[in-house]
């Protein structure tokens, strides 16, 4: 490994990881940090969206200083090329997703054939929900025949012929009449990520803003299609996630048990490790070679499936998964798709871990891979259970260093389902009292802080639980999914106990209904749940008639995969003040920017911030929410008055 340029500051918060990231370096174990210092200087053109590799004439470069060229060769300017990018960021998010959604979509129909060993349809009340959506036929059918047309129906939606995708249905009424107004309602999901492809190679769309509104029709193929479509089908096949109590942090990692770790994205692998690993027949042979038992854990996005639904530990996020292999403790990890580092291999070989894949359409050279399919998924789960098993003989104990630092507890499985049912009971189930209580001031408003992490945030710095603890302590809800999540979960924030940081409003609620004031929502598909809570509130009445007049905003502080761009301009383009905290990845395009930034905001109800200043973050929201408070009236004090008997008869009903 080539030394280090820039010795890193090794004292901050995060210690569990700081440590880890030191052993490593103490063995000569190259990191993704260290990954990230060898390619400073990062290519500036790229970073504000002006290096053009669409065609053979390029690369061209556009000199945002204007001392150099203001066009690329094919004479594609400043606003071409960002916008150009920005929609490929979403059409690659957006095809993330939705083939995510699609793999589901096949399982559902593969499980209700009775071709898929050891799955089985879980909820049926959701699996009658989504068939009503659908126009799907429930009375006297056996649950399996209507979940194979749902799965039918739910598969036809990215490749259909001709309308709209069926759940964006769910969106309150007069945000589907706008979207149709502008001829964005997405249409089939494969259609928008092909069309967005095709318009943004070399001399087919060139009007930045034709671009950008292309983008939107694409985002919300995924929030109201892929993802959306992932995560209920998800909920069908493995249940709706209910409050669960689980830990968090590298600790759950144990000394003496076979330790497996699963990453990625499907919960299709992760399911049958999970029940492979429970195997009495298994674990005698875990025993058999010095073991106490088999201990699974998750990384990022596999790992908050598996918190919410099993109550499985959550090891951490995404930037954590080279230093849970780094503990030299973990027999096997396990991923599918999507967030899963290549270099995971080389920090693998550097101890006695097996790094196994188990998709197509994601091998990594140099691991083992283990295809996982509808067919055969418990049978090569079993398979995998075993290899790890095996390998727990040749763990060096010399090298094995597991954190010693917090374990977290945490509750998790706040739906939007699990929200109505709190907030009124089994039969009175509703998002009334959350109208009211943003209605009377106790909660402010809500925020979604949902997102990635990264390399490019030092683990010195703990931003997500910095902005969120501001946040809550103005009575400001905060709802979270994805690494995100993950990361206020390993600092103990997602427990009831924390609405000791809470505002008066904001506590007095939670206290109330006992929940935590910073809610674990899921996984990264898994804001489609917020898409649908702000459509609940819409339709509950009493905060306006669509979802951007609600008093709400979405952030991703720390966003890596293309896939945070997509849910970022689906909640734009569903009406919603939406913030990252970086720079824009269209800086060097004033126009484009200030169209993404200001202007759009006329069209779709929603905008774009970009700044990686907290403070100036948490000033943007907090100002926003007040501002759509003031424009709703519910920030003025009514004056309180004891009605006699004649003003009560002076009311009517209008």
């Amino acid at each position: 490994m080539t030394e280090k340029k820039n010795k890193k500051n090794y004292e901050g918060a995060d210690q569990e990881s700081l440590q880890l990231l030191k052993k490593m370096d103490e063995h000569g174990i190259e990191s993704s940090y260290d990954r990230y210092d060898a390619q400073q200087p990062q290519c500036g053109y790229g970073k504000i969206g002006l290096c053009c590799r669409h065609c053979q004439m390029g690369p061209c470069n556009v000199d945002p200083f204007g001392r150099g060229p203001k066009k690329g060769v094919c004479g594609a300017d400043a606003n071409t090329i960002a916008a150009r990018h920005f929609v490929r960021y979403v059409a690659a998010g957006t095809a993330a997703h939705s083939d995510h959604g699609r793999s589901v979509a096949e399982l559902l129909i593969a499980t209700a054939r009775g071709e898929a060993k050891g799955y089985r349809v879980t909820d049926v009340n959701k699996l009658h929900e989504v068939a009503r959506l659908f126009d799907v036929a429930t009375e006297d059918r056996e649950t399996n025949e209507i979940a194979e047309e749902v799965g039918e129906m739910a598969l036809a939606e990215f490749g259909k012929a001709y309308g709209t995708q069926k759940f964006a249905t769910k969106a309150p009424e007069t945000r589907q009449k706008l979207w149709d107004k502008l001829n964005i309602t997405p249409r089939a999901i494969d259609r928008e990520v092909t069309e967005s492809m095709h318009r943004t190679g070399m001399g087919t769309d060139q009007d930045y803003k034709n671009l950008i509104m292309q983008a939107c029709r694409t985002s919300m193929a995924d929030g109201w299609g892929g993802a959306m479509i992932a995560t209920e089908l998800q909920d069908i096949l493995f249940g709706t996630p209910k409050p669960t109590r689980g830990t968090a942090n590298l600790g759950v990692i144990k000394e003496d048990e076979v330790n497996i770790i699963v990453h990625g994205h499907e919960p299709q692998m992760s399911e049958m490790v999970a029940i492979a690993a429970s195997d009495p027949e298994l674990i005698k042979e875990a025993e058999a070679v010095g073991a106490k038992g088999i201990a699974l854990a998750g990384i990022c996005c596999t790992a908050n499936e598996m918190l919410l639904r099993h109550g499985i530990p959550l090891a951490g996020h995404m930037k954590m998964q080279e230093m849970a292999i780094a503990t030299g403790a973990v027999e096997a990890i396990v991923v599918d798709i999507q967030c899963v580092m290549q270099g995971d291999e080389e920090v693998a070989r550097a101890f006695h871990t097996k790094m196994i894949t188990t998709s197509p359409k994601a091998k990594i050279d140099g691991t083992m891979h283990i295809e996982i399919n509808d067919e055969n998924a418990y049978d090569k789960a079993r398979d995998i259970v075993r290899i790890a098993i095996k390998n727990f003989p040749e763990r060096d104990k010399k090298k094995v260093f597991i954190p010693k630092g917090k374990k977290s507890d945490v509750v998790v499985g706040f739906t939007h389902e699990t929200i109505k049912y709190m907030l009124g009971g089994k039969y009175r189930a509703s998002y009334r009292p959350l109208n009211d209580n943003i209605m009377n001031g106790r909660i402010r408003g809500v925020v979604g802080v949902v997102g990635c992490t990264s390399s490019i945030l030092w683990p010195d710095q703990l931003p997500y639980m910095e902005l969120v603890n501001d946040l809550i302590a103005n009575d400001i809800l905060v709802v979270q999914t994805g690494c995100a999540a993950a990361e206020c979960a390993r600092e103990g924030m997602m427990v009831p106990e924390h609405m000791k940081v809470a505002g008066p409003g904001l506590r007095e609620v939670c206290e109330a209904v006992g929940m935590p004031p910073v809610l674990h929502a899921g996984s990264c598909v898994d804001n489609s749940r917020i898409l649908i809570a702000c459509s609940e509130m819409v339709k509950e009445g009493g905060l306006g008639n669509d979802i951007s007049e609600l008093p709400v905003a979405g952030v991703c502080l720390d966003w890596m995969h293309e896939k945070a761009l997509a849910i970022g301009h689906y909640f734009v383009s569903s009406g919603v003040y939406t913030l990252f905290g970086t720079n824009s990845p269209t800086a060097g395009a004033p126009d484009v920017d200030k169209f993404l930034k200001e202007d759009i905001e006329d069209i779709v109800g929603g905008k774009w911030a970009f700044t990686p200043d907290l403070k100036e973050m948490g000033t943007l929201i907090k100002d926003h929410i007040e501002k759509k408070r003031d424009a709703l009236g519910i920030n003025e004090k009514k004056e309180r008055k004891l009605y006699d008997m004649e003003d009560r008869r002076a009311l009517s009903i209008d």
